[in-house]
């Protein structure tokens, strides 16, 4: 049971992070505050952090990982387009990304609780993932 649930915890871990590098790829042309850009690529870059873990852990698990499903990552991605193409200003950009911050957040947490018998390590690892979605949800705030 703990090894089934670290292994699906992981899987979610590694979706969410892919799904946050994307979201911030989809954005990061468009900004046109340095700092808001600052911000963005840090948080992208704790994301690739994180994702090197999850990859090693999900290698020892010999386990290829999730990517984000193809519907999910395609809507976000249209929202993106179609709220920039209507509205190109910094505050949409932080207003898109402190939505997905917010469904990142709501979603580890629901899979932190169901995979509750997972290792503390993998628990370790979505509470990271968790608090660079919040952290950078609180940062776009001054955008907003």
């Amino acid at each position: 049971m703990i090894e089934n649930d670290t292994i699906k915890l992981l899987r979610e871990c590694d979706a969410g992070v892919k799904m946050g590098v994307s979201s911030i790829e989809d954005v990061l042309g468009h900004v046109r505050s340095d700092e808001l850009k600052q911000l963005l690529s840090k948080s992208k870059d704790h994301h690739e952090c994180l994702s090197s873990d999850i990859e090693e852990l999900l290698t020892r698990y010999h386990d290829d990982g999730k990517d984000p499903s193809f519907m999910a990552k395609g809507m976000s991605h249209m929202k993106s387009s179609m709220k920039l193409m209507m509205d190109p200003t910094d505050a949409a950009i932080a207003d898109l990304m402190t939505d997905g911050c917010n469904m990142g957040v709501k979603s580890l947490s629901r899979y932190l609780n169901q995979y509750a018998a997972a290792d503390e390590q993998s628990k370790d690892i979505a509470k990271k993932l968790i608090r660079i979605e919040d952290d950078l949800s609180v940062d776009m705030r001054g955008f907003l």
